[in-house]
């Protein structure tokens, strides 16, 4: 095809490339990011109306990445390879935090636990617990995650969770769940469980270190707040 023939939006896309392979994405406002990303799953077709539609469905980038295939599907312009397209690149976005933080990870206090495991928790949209194993040097032997949905007493069983942890050969355990709401103060029912979970450990010697709830931005510890109080745990 001539130059003079193709699309307006034909030279909007190189140009955003050629952007980013000179001066890399912190050049990039963030619909123009978006833009650039959604080049790769939408051909032959401009971009930018579906990523300012995108940005203000959903309020922000990290909002639109955070977003569901089915919600973004709604919006013009975005079919169904490009919405799983982006919930994709969300995900491989937390992979390679996850997979970066294991190769690393030491548990020294509580902004180590946090960082571990917000890219797995931050942004979901339902409740999720999690169980980091460590050794006896703090290192990290295995994340796993023992129940999404709503966390009560009856989704999380603590004989299971000390099985597991005895599996690994843990020596401590630091529990670690999201509060979706954005406020990442305890329920009665966190409490419960938190001391259920810690008897269940002490029978047979594993100490937990803390349990760390996630909220938008920020984070509530079980034992900076003296509510897991061990002379053990990581301070």
């Amino acid at each position: 095809m001539d130059e003079k023939q193709l699309p307006s939006y034909h030279g909007h896309r190189t140009r955003l490339r050629a952007k980013f392979r000179e001066t890399g994405l912190d050049s990039f406002l963030d619909h123009e990011a978006l833009e650039l990303l959604l080049t790769y799953a939408i051909p032959r077709k401009d971009t930018k109306p579906a990523a300012w539609a995108l940005l203000k469905r959903f309020g922000s980038l990290s909002g639109v990445l955070d977003a569901k295939p089915e919600e973004i599907r709604e919006i013009p312009g975005i079919g169904t390879e490009a919405a799983y397209f982006l919930s994709f690149s969300r995900a491989l976005i937390r992979r390679y935090f996850l997979d970066e933080l294991k190769q690393r990870a030491v548990i020294a206090n509580p902004e180590d636990a946090v960082n571990y495991c917000r890219a797995s928790l931050e942004g979901e949209k339902c409740e999720i617990f999690e169980v980091i194993h460590l050794n006896a040097r703090n290192t990290v032997i295995a994340c796993e995650r023992v129940a999404e949905g709503t966390i009560d007493r009856a989704a999380i069983s603590p004989r299971k969770v000390v099985e597991n942890a005895l599996a690994r050969r843990a020596a401590a355990m630091i529990f670690v769940h999201n509060h979706p709401s954005g406020n990442p103060s305890p329920s009665a029912e966190d409490i419960e469980i938190t001391r259920e979970l810690r008897e269940a450990a002490a029978v047979l010697g594993i100490k937990v270190y803390d349990h760390i709830i996630i909220g938008k931005g920020g984070y509530f510890s079980f034992k900076a707040r003296g509510l897991l109080k061990t002379d053990e745990a990581v301070s």
